[in-house]
């Protein structure tokens, strides 16, 4: 009778070979088998630093891959070959070009080529290096965001070398012009300059962000109702403001005139927006508000083209009449002697508390106080002189008492 295998040993002939399970068993780093021995278990316990071979396997990579990697890579370097090239061309041209306008300009005599001369010194290489990337990048393709970008950059970089052009040119123009006029044309165009550069960058910062998609309209809207509320807040600034702009164009005196209003005088140092200026005789400097300078009645001496002199003198009661009817011939005389003079009249005029009075008229040819002092002591000593010859007394302030006695 055949013996019947137990149902361990049946469990155990139907399972798989668990050495060979063992032996086939996958093992990490860091982990060693159950069954494993103790040097295999503390060479496992030990951290694996192997680097995995990583690289390019000419065998392994795929031939069109490969080789439009190295167009792409060709592409990029040609591109930014292309924009080093195109940046050095243009710092070269630029010297070039401004060194050869410079030697026209010192050549030439008209303003024009110095003020273009000035203008084109105001090129800027780096405002055209955005351009520059724009027309390399046509050779590459590049994402949207970067085209937009750089597009971007293109206008704002052409729109402010536009504006340095512009800006440039208006100052140079101005300089040359105000080199050749008065202080007043000088000082109307400086402002007129100022106003021409604000216009001019107003426009350009507009212009700009416009294109950025910003609402202009809104804007401006906005800013003019700022205005007005910075207008009603500042109404003596904006009065003095406008004030200046007045003496500016109406001229009423300049840099450099001798002013009197009310009863300060001075000379002219400055003229400013809010206010203006005066040197006075006797050294201080004046400063008046130009609203409250144009209220005032104001005499200017530098318009003066000619000084009217007018004097008096004083013979006494007891001059005769033969004495009296040669004095105005007299005083003629000797005003038509002095030089830079012209005589109007010299009259006997009226009867004073101590002295006949004769009043004499004449012209200074000349607006120099100065000089008018010069002439008026010259004419003073030669009419003494003349009436000590002649015997006539000049009257002072007399008063005579009568004293009556009283009857006993």
């Amino acid at each position: 009778m055949r013996a019947r295998p137990s149902q361990g040993a049946h469990d155990i002939a139907s399972r798989p070979d668990h050495r060979a399970r063992r032996r086939s068993a996958p093992t990490y780093a860091g982990v060693a088998p159950r069954h494993s021995t103790g040097a295999a278990r503390a060479a496992a316990a030990r951290p694996d630093f192997t680097v995995p071979r990583t690289g390019f396997n000419l065998e392994t990579t795929d031939p069109v891959n490969l080789e439009h990697s190295i167009a792409h890579a060709m592409q990029w370097s040609l591109a930014l070959l292309a924009v080093a090239a195109a940046w050095g061309t243009l710092v070269f041209l630029r010297r070039i070009v401004l060194a050869r306008l410079e030697r026209h300009a010192r050549a030439s005599a008209s303003a024009i080529d110095d003020c273009l001369v000035e203008a084109f010194s105001e090129t800027r290489p780096l405002l055209w290096l955005p351009s520059i990337v724009a027309l390399a990048g046509t050779a590459i393709a590049l994402p949207a965001r970067a085209v937009s970008a750089i597009e971007l950059a293109t206008f704002i970089g052409i729109l402010l070398q536009i504006g340095l052009w512009l800006n440039r040119l208006i100052v140079a123009w101005l300089q040359r012009m105000m080199s050749r006029w008065d202080a007043t044309k000088a000082t109307t165009m400086s402002l007129l300059g100022w106003g021409l550069r604000m216009a001019l960058w107003s426009i350009l910062v507009f212009t700009g962000l416009d294109t950025l998609g910003f609402n202009i309209t809104a804007l401006i809207a906005g800013l003019g109702i700022g205005g007005v509320a910075v207008a009603l807040a500042a109404q003596a600034v904006l009065g003095d403001l406008l004030a200046s702009l007045s003496i500016v164009f109406d001229k009423p005196f300049l840099r450099g005139d001798f002013i009197v209003v009310d009863d300060k005088m001075g000379t002219v140092e400055n003229i400013g927006i809010k206010t203006t200026r005066l040197r006075s005789l006797s050294g201080e400097q004046l400063i008046f508000s130009n609203n409250d300078l144009l209220r005032s009645r104001i005499r200017n001496f530098r318009r003066m083209e000619e000084r009217r002199v007018e004097f008096r003198i004083g013979v006494i009661y007891q001059t005769p009449a033969e004495q009296l009817e040669r004095i105005p011939q007299i005083i003629r005389r000797i005003v038509e002697s002095q030089p830079q003079t012209r005589f109007d009249r010299a009259h006997f005029k009226e009867f004073g508390d101590s002295a006949l009075i004769f009043e004499t008229v004449y012209y200074v040819l000349s607006a120099e106080y100065n000089l008018y002092m010069d002439v008026q002591q010259a004419i003073s000593i030669a009419l003494v002189r003349r009436f000590e010859r002649e015997g006539i007394e000049f009257a002072y302030p007399t008063r005579i008492l009568y004293l009556r006695r009283a009857a006993a």
